[in-house]
């Protein structure tokens, strides 16, 4: 058992302090994993919000079959997609558009100092969505193949796909902005 399984089951005992542990632990990861779904850096915050206010409101059952950390990842997935659903009823803008919300070079400077790593996240940026959160879980979170499966919805098989074919795409990016890379 993971620590956020530790303090999520001593959260549901009634030591608040679980779910704050938590808080800490995984707003950060889990605002930039939702912020390659949805392209929008605020609304990637409101998402992490809700998603851990679903875990304190209805307190869902942790069944142990994933880490927690793949676990939360799902949940928090799961309130993106059902987020833009709802947005798309009230707007006429598709999912791919919504990446254009986002003050893209004031979030880089925030969070990624290097110029490599700028270079990196815009060419993450101009990929595939599936293709970002792929990257975005396996490299940057190191979730397994496996965890990131349950994350997306797909099969073990499935993912190694899209990883491959989004670890070229983003290769085929970055060579165009003349990015010096040592492996992929």
């Amino acid at each position: 058992m993971d620590n956020g399984a530790v303090s999520y089951r001593r959260f549901l005992d009634g030591d608040d302090e679980g779910m704050v542990e938590i808080i800490r632990d995984y707003k950060d990861g889990l605002i930039l994993y939702l912020n390659g779904i949805t392209g929008n850096i605020l609304l990637a915050e409101e998402i992490m919000e809700d998603t851990f206010f679903k875990l304190v409101v209805r307190k869902p059952k942790f069944s142990g079959r994933s880490s927690f950390k793949t676990w939360l990842y799902a949940i928090g997935r799961n309130s993106a997609i059902e987020s833009l659903r709802k947005r798309s009823r009230f707007s006429d803008k598709s999912f791919d558009e919504y990446t254009d919300l986002a003050d893209e070079l004031s979030i880089e400077k925030e969070y990624l100092i290097e110029e490599q790593k700028i270079a990196l996240h815009r060419a993450l940026q101009k990929l595939n969505p599936d293709y970002r959160q792929v990257l975005y879980l396996v490299f940057f979170e190191n979730f397994s193949n496996a965890e990131t499966a349950k994350i997306m919805h797909r099969t073990r098989r499935q993912v190694e796909n899209l990883l491959y074919r989004a670890k070229q795409s983003l290769k085929s990016e970055l060579e165009k902005e003349g990015f010096e890379y040592e492996v992929i």
